[in-house]
């Protein structure tokens, strides 16, 4: 059961559990960071029902209600989460009732101390924690039954939300036990179950919110609807940095349903009585922008800028053997230079933010990945203080990152400040993709001098762009220190390479840039394993035979390379014009290998026919989550691979809606097969690797069908309608 009416974590690797009496006389089991243990401990003490980190609370009614770490955008995270705890409390997953958690990064920051959802972090920093809660809270039940009964603990055992004693064929449920557990200390040492015995975990469970998403009363952040409650719309600077000069708002004040037209310095927002007379106001707005610096910026001059930041020393995070030394003294040395475009997120759900603001306090609803930051800058611009700023998280209709800047929220607060009832800001499509924080431009040069059998012996990947990571996080990481989102693929590229190098040059530029589904190796796995591809073509060698060559002490990534191979029918013929390219990932401790199929029309058109996906991502707890995470992550990458690029002119984006800039539709999107390599590692990341691995494989596929290598995306048909096939 999932109660999507209540509002919006993760604790690090080390903690502490506790136990405690929970309002109403349940019981209540969380697990606090070590580092805040004391302080944990001394305010559960000292407020009894404080509930900063419980995860699992069990009620005299024998309800289970599990506070979610985490947020849930569609990735299952949910689901998989309350199949955790639910594995070692011994209760069926129909029970449990799904509770967000509230902001509070110093009880559920982690793994870095920020309360966010990202990063493919989600199970693997909650991996063991959740089971521990779980099982500590069924040993305290346990024990308490065994104590009740005067029996040996050893002798009870939990299924099914009660505890029974088989020798007399006593029972007794969770509800009736909550009490005296409450008064138990928590247990020293948690035993975990062994795979062998798992029930939940590994099997394809229904994902507890379909059912409201299906019938319409799962509630999304734009859901959000309050008495009195206006409603507004903006105009933004379409160019990044201007700032409002001047506006004439007499037209709009005039129209029907207009209220009020609120000043911002980069922006104009028009309240009304519903969204279609807002935007009817803000259509009506004379405005003139400052323009500022950035008024004649274009594509073309940040790819420039990027070029020549390859030519400064940058922060290397890998240097194996004398890589740059032995090509730089190659003549024969084989290089390629490869360009990140701009991409949006464009999210279905476009941002949005409700918020009430009163004399000493605020509400907020929204939809947001970062909680506590986005409850944190609020308070900020209020001047009030974080507690006096309640935030309901809901459910998200699409993330990628674009959640984790709270950009929007902090521009509806600085609205409704001036408004005197509850007010809904809502972007529309063209807004949210012309104010995007887009995925960042990159160039990247690699190098490499080859042995005489045409493998590597020293390779160099040098890229420059933004440090996602440093504006995400400013202080986390030193100017002259590796952002590791920025070179994650390459510094893992998993090959035995005797020589690698890579090094990162930091060039940020002036628009606003973050996270992207896939972040680091979305980026550099595709000029990494397209690179690959190159090297094998001018070595003669067949692309799969040539990477598993390079792979011998690498037992888990031959795994999936070759049964990748395998189920696409690696090496039979293709009809003229047609290609099938093949690549490896590894990140986020999970391996996976892709095979794409495509077949380019005369006039340049891909169409991408096929995609096989063999996934090594360590224990899976659903393994139907981890298919619908890979096929949705391939349509998200070749989205990009096809269409996507925000272009710059006069310091505006471009694009603005799906006319041009598209989503893969349903017609053009291939057949996903999609295979689980079993394993009992530790679970590896899945939200990304799915987008990560397609990008070189499609590339590759359409180098084998053109003999045209791509060293840009998106395949714009002008590229290769004239390309012959030539391999």
């Amino acid at each position: 059961m999932l109660d999507l009416s209540a509002p919006g974590a993760s604790p690090s690797r080390r903690g502490f559990l506790k136990v405690s009496g929970a309002v109403g006389g349940g019981l209540m089991v969380g697990w606090w960071p070590l580092a805040d243990a004391a302080d944990a401990a001394a305010a559960s003490a000292a407020r009894p029902g404080y509930e900063a980190n419980a995860f699992i609370t069990i009620g005299a009614d024998d309800s289970v209600t599990l506070t979610m770490a985490k947020v849930e955008m569609g990735q299952g995270i949910y689901t998989a989460l309350a199949t955790l705890m639910a594995e070692e409390l011994e209760v069926d997953m129909n029970r449990v009732v799904l509770r967000a958690a509230p902001p509070d990064a110093k009880a559920y920051g982690a793994p870095f101390g920020d309360q966010f959802t990202g990063g493919s972090l989600s199970i693997r920093t909650m991996w063991e924690p959740m089971r521990q809660t779980g099982a500590a809270t069924r040993m305290v039940l346990v024990q308490a039954a065994a104590d009740g009964w005067k029996v040996p603990v050893a002798a009870c055992h939990a299924e099914h939300g009660e505890v029974v004693h088989a020798a007399s064929g006593r029972r007794i449920r969770y509800g009736q036990l909550v009490a005296a557990a409450s008064r138990l200390p928590a247990p020293q040492k948690v035993a975990l179950k062994p795979a062998s015995a798992f029930k939940l975990i590994g099997k394809p469970l229904k994902r507890l919110d379909t059912q409201a998403k299906t019938n319409g009363t799962a509630r999304f952040g734009i859901d959000a609807v309050l008495p009195g409650m206006l409603f507004a719309s903006v105009a933004a600077s379409p160019v990044f940095g201007g700032r409002l000069q001047s506006v004439n708002d007499a037209k709009a004040l005039a129209l029907p349903g207009v209220r009020q037209v609120v000043k911002l310095p980069n922006a104009v927002a028009v309240v009304a009585d519903n969204t279609w007379y807002a935007r009817q106001g803000v259509a009506a707005l004379e405005i003139v922008w400052d323009e500022g610096a950035n008024a004649a910026l274009t594509t073309a001059a940040m790819q420039a800028t990027v070029s020549a930041a390859l030519l400064r020393p940058g922060a290397v995070a890998r240097n194996q053997g004398d890589a740059q030394k032995m090509v730089d003294a190659d003549p024969k040395k084989v290089e390629a230079t490869y360009f990140n475009p701009l991409l949006a997120h464009a999210p279905m759900e476009p941002m949005n933010c409700t918020v009430h603001v009163r004399a000493d306090s605020a509400d907020i609803w929204v939809g947001t990945q970062v909680p506590a930051r986005a409850r944190d800058a609020a308070a900020k611009i209020l001047g009030l203080a974080p507690e006096k700023v309640t935030l309901h998280n809901h459910l998200l209709g699409g993330g990628f990152g674009r959640r984790l800047e709270h950009d929007y929220i902090d521009q509806a607060v600085a609205i409704a400040r001036q408004v005197p009832v509850p007010l809904k800001v809502t972007w529309t499509r063209e807004e949210d993709i012309q104010h995007d924080i887009f995925r960042g431009m990159y160039a990247h040069k690699v190098s490499a001098t080859l042995d005489t059998q045409g493998f590597p012996l020293a390779l160099v990947h040098k890229l420059s762009g933004p440090s996602t990571l440093a504006t995400f996080a400013p202080g986390w990481i030193k100017a002259d220190q590796v952002d590791i989102d920025a070179v994650d693929g390459s510094v893992g590229y998993p090959y035995e390479i005797a020589n690698m190098r890579t090094e990162h040059t930091r060039e940020d530029g002036a628009i606003p840039t973050g996270f992207w589904r896939g972040v680091g190796p979305t980026r550099n796995l595709l000029v990494l394993e397209s690179f690959m591809d190159e090297l094998a073509f001018k070595a003669g060698k067949d692309p799969l035979a040539y990477r598993l060559a390079m792979l011998s002490k690498n037992p888990r990534a031959t795994k999936v390379l070759k049964t990748a191979a395998e189920r696409a029918g690696w090496g039979a013929p293709l009809p003229a014009r047609s290609g099938r390219g093949i690549a490896l990932m590894f990140a986020w401790d999970t391996y996976l290998a892709q095979v794409v199929d495509v077949a380019v029309d005369d006039d340049g058109t891909v169409k991408v026919q096929r995609v096989v996906c063999v996934v090594d991502c360590g224990t899976v707890v659903n393994p139907d989550t981890v298919a619908a995470q890979i096929q949705g992550g391939i349509n998200f990458g070749l989205t990009a691979a096809l269409y996507g690029e925000i272009t710059i002119d006069k310091g505006r984006a471009v694009q603005s809606n799906f006319h041009d800039y598209p989503m893969l539709r349903m017609n053009e999107a291939p057949r996903i097969d999609v295979e689980i390599v079993p394993s009992t590692e530790p679970p590896g990341g899945i939200g990304e690797p799915g987008t990560a691995g397609v990008g070189a494989a499609f590339v590759n596929a359409v180098f084998a069908a053109t003999g045209k290598r791509l060293y840009s995306l998106p395949a714009k048909p002008e590229q290769l309608a004239k390309a012959a096939k030539a391999v």
